[in-house]
């Protein structure tokens, strides 16, 4: 069986450039923190070989006492090169493309697996291979020489070391932007400019809202939703995204002018569970306050549109990237025969893929010429959602495994307590689209659930 997964990223240097650390594999390491060591027997060529180690004590011992060399199968300078691997009864083959594209270059990275072990090599080696693939690619384009020009935006991320945080600053480091986290604790191994703040009060974080040139905002802080939803988890969950809002609105003001791009983050639970509600930017929120327009409705208040000379308020579904927790357990439910429907099966799932979520980020932000998207409210969300004996059906489909039996509602309830987690995430939904997307001319990449599945999980 093969497997075979594909990142790619525009990086906004000449192909060439970019060949300049790829071609040379002994720099591998330099931009992959999951490689610890190369060491090529010859110059790169088809045919010659090398050895490389991962980056794990145990792995590392494992594979430089047992492993084969690598063979380097393909160099086409500024254009692909590709390494094959011998693993124990099969094959990794990886290989990197490079395509020249109007103002750089895309880079495509593509893992394959063949042979009796292909799952089980998989399983081993994606951590070290594929992990924070789009972080990587913002290494390799500093290697490569990759600097802001000076008029550069300059993006200030809040919650910027989280899931989403990491992939838009990784977006726009390959694209030359200028890029600061705030962050409670300092991560010394991302390649982010990093400002310690407490997402409470003013702070010495402040001055970063008052750098010179354009500026924007991008306020991704909150407590992650994936928790019991007890009434302290649920204030928690709440004063997280108001208190830093209310920081970072409070920082805003203390500059001569606006801010010029401000993206405040939001959720379309803040329809709470809609049922058959078909939810847009313009849709009432429901009364009484349930659990997540509670935490939601604040979190949006709590934003002042006075502070931007251009600003949205970003209503995002469920992102689907190989990294998201919520995509790897439903993964990981449905390989293991679980993959039947959630309780009654027809809750709506309203949800996003990774890449179309970084273009509509990347259109709120100025960056994209094709693209203007009005001032307020944006719902984040393809114009495909569906119900979730769908969402089940499609995982089984792409991951080509057998009808499952349904998940009752009660096992669902028993089992989120053990993973101490919210069995409303599974058993609630809402249908939520966009009017404003489609008439500003948005095209997106994965419009339909199976093109998103099949990109985001191997082939087999």
């Amino acid at each position: 069986m093969a497997g075979t997964t594909k990142y790619t990223q525009f990086i906004a240097l000449a192909p060439e450039l970019v060949w300049g650390v790829l071609g040379d594999l002994e720099q591998w390491p330099e931009w992959n923190p999951g490689v610890r060591d190369v060491r090529m027997h010859g110059p790169v060529a088809v045919g010659a070989t090398g050895d490389y180690l991962p980056n794990g004590n145990l792995s590392a011992r494992i594979h430089g006492r047992f492993g084969e060399p690598f063979t380097v199968t393909t160099v086409d300078p500024n254009r692909e090169l590709s390494i094959e691997q011998p693993e124990p009864a099969g094959t990794m083959h990886l290989t990197w493309r490079l395509t020249p594209v109007d103002g750089g270059t895309e880079l495509t990275q593509e893992l394959r697996f063949t042979g009796p072990s292909a799952g089980a090599a998989r399983a081993v080696v994606r951590p070290f291979i594929e992990t924070d693939a789009r972080v990587n690619f913002s290494r390799l384009a500093r290697l490569a020489g990759l600097v802001p020009a000076d008029d550069a935006l300059t993006v200030v991320i809040a919650g910027g070391t989280g899931a989403l945080g990491l992939q838009v600053a990784a977006d726009l480091t390959c694209r030359g932007q200028r890029v600061t986290l705030l962050t409670r604790r300092r991560n010394r191994a991302l390649p982010f400019r990093q400002t310690e703040w407490d997402g409470r009060s003013i702070g010495a974080w402040a001055a970063e809202l008052r750098e010179p040139g354009r500026l924007a905002v991008i306020n991704l802080a909150g407590k992650l939703v994936d928790c019991r939803p007890t009434e302290r988890n649920v204030a928690e969950l709440r004063s997280s995204r108001v208190d830093s809002t209310t920081a970072l609105v409070a920082a805003a003001g203390l500059r001569e002018t606006p801010v010029d791009y401000w993206i405040q983050a939001s959720t379309t639970a803040i329809w709470s569970d809609a049922g058959e509600t078909r939810c847009t930017e313009t849709t009432p929120l429901p009364t009484g306050l349930p659990q997540m327009t509670g935490v939601a409705q604040p979190w949006e208040e709590a934003f002042d549109p006075a502070r931007a000379a251009h600003w949205t308020i970003l209503r995002t579904s469920i992102v689907l990237d190989p990294d998201a927790p919520a995509l790897k357990r439903l993964g990981q439910l449905t390989k293991a025969g679980l993959g039947g429907r959630v309780g009654p099966g027809d809750q709506w799932f309203s949800w996003i893929h990774i890449e179309d979520w970084l273009a509509i980020v990347r259109g709120a932000l100025g960056l994209d010429p094709e693209l203007t998207l009005p001032d307020g409210i944006l719902v984040a969300a393809t114009e495909f959602p569906v119900r979730n004996s769908e969402l089940m059906a499609t995982l089984r489909r792409t991951l080509r495994r057998p009808p499952a039996p349904p998940t009752p509602t009660a096992m669902l309830t028993v089992g989120a307590v053990f993973l101490r987690t919210d069995p409303a995430l599974g058993l609630t939904g809402r249908h939520a689209t966009s009017e404003i997307l489609p008439k500003a001319g948005f095209q997106f990449r994965y419009p339909t659930l199976d093109e998103a599945l099949t990109d985001l999980f191997p082939t087999a």
